[in-house]
């Protein structure tokens, strides 16, 4: 099919809730994209931070392949030795105690709204129910994971929400005027990515997690974007040095395929029990065999120190271009605010000249495949560069 009739198709059946750029990609290799008349594409994108092995990568295909003509699915009524064992090593890299498979990042978090206002109302007494989010926070578009959060914005249209939530600024003293007898837990992301690539304050998440304990109230970190080898450890709190009681996860777990996790520590693995919580489809085979490729290539020893080093030569490439006023965020998470254009136009020039790449807020976010070769960053960065360089003064 021709882009136009690909696209003519898109507007006659989708429902038109996405602003897609003009290109139809069919095929991939690594951090290459093809679109439908031959032309390719670096990709700084990965789907929004899925495709963390990349496109199509041999091992990954040939395990997710043999699962499908093994057994595609079979729901959570039965027991499956894949998803067991997709469990078992998720809480080994985790260090976690034990996890609830989801489709999504949106549904991981649900399950973790939930699992705070059992723990609340059980162990903390009734009431304790509300959840503390910070500003510029982003948790999901179902009503609840909206209510979760902090922006405005991406409440219109769509009241009344779940009621429950409160929003903090990202520092101590705005968590502890938000905190009541009402609260059962605080819920961040380390980096808001959704939120222009922000990190959090180091010396804030301790803080956080100490406080957290002493109110025995839960720190529940949502590493939908940031986990799974992103930030370059496998979840982004081993970088801040600190243990949530939950977490949860998504995008690059099943590296393309439709996985969600909520994990928790061993003091709340018995806080949903059967009936509470379930899914038709969470932790199907097919994901969770993608899933095992992924962790165990984020297992062997180099992998998470490459993408620390890839992150490092990004960041470093990216301060050095004119175009470029600044730079944020930690190993393959990237945020390059542009000195001058804005970046919805800078994104479709980047498009039209052959490099997939994201915005977020006032930044190019950049989330390339954790797998993205020198050769190509190097082709990648200098496409950037080009069109940054077009731009009038």
């Amino acid at each position: 099919m021709t882009f136009e009739a690909v696209k003519q198709q898109e507007q006659q059946n989708i429902m038109p809730v996405y602003s897609r750029f003009q290109v139809a990609l069919v095929s991939g290799k690594g951090a290459t994209a093809t679109d439908v008349n031959g032309k390719q594409y670096i990709d700084f994108a990965s789907g929004i931070g899925v495709n963390s092995l990349g496109f199509c990568d041999p091992e990954w295909s040939a395990a997710v392949a043999k699962q499908a003509g093994t057994l595609q699915h079979i729901s959570n009524l039965y027991y499956s030795p894949v998803q067991t064992a997709a469990a078992e090593n998720l809480c080994r890299l985790s260090g976690m105690s034990k996890v609830f498979f989801a489709n999504s990042g949106a549904e991981a978090n649900e399950c973790a709204v939930k699992l705070a206002r059992k723990y609340g109302t059980d162990r903390l007494g009734a009431g304790r129910t509300e959840i503390v989010t910070l500003k510029n926070s982003f948790h999901g578009r179902t009503v609840t994971t909206l209510a979760a959060t902090g922006q405005n914005e991406f409440h219109e249209y769509f009241a009344p929400l779940t009621t429950g939530f409160s929003y903090a600024e990202p520092n101590l003293r705005s968590v502890k005027n938000a905190v009541t007898e009402k609260t059962c837990a605080v819920m961040l992301e380390l980096i808001q990515g959704e939120g222009g690539v922000v990190p959090m304050d180091k010396a804030f998440v301790k803080e956080l997690r100490a406080f957290c304990t002493q109110r025995k109230i839960l720190m529940m970190v949502d590493e939908v974007q940031t986990g799974v080898g992103r930030t370059g450890t496998f979840y982004s709190y081993q970088n801040y040095g600190v243990v949530p009681d939950v977490v949860t996860s998504a995008k690059g777990l099943a590296s393309g395929l439709p996985l969600g996790a909520c994990l928790c520590a061993e003091p709340f693995a018995d806080v949903l029990g059967p009936g509470t919580h379930g899914s038709t489809f969470g932790g199907n085979p097919i994901a969770c065999a993608g899933a095992l490729v992924v962790m165990k290539r984020l297992a062997e020893p180099e992998f998470l120190k490459d993408v620390r080093e890839k992150g490092n030569y990004f960041a470093e490439k990216l301060a050095e271009m004119h175009g470029v006023s600044s730079v944020r965020g930690m190993g393959l998470m990237l945020g390059a605010k542009p000195a001058r254009g804005s970046v919805g136009e800078i994104a479709v020039k980047c498009v039209e000249h052959g490099l997939l790449i994201l915005t977020a807020k006032d930044v190019l976010r950049l989330l390339p495949p954790l797998v993205v070769s020198k050769d190509e960053a190097d082709k990648g960065l200098a496409i950037l560069r080009e069109v940054l360089d077009t731009l009038e003064p």
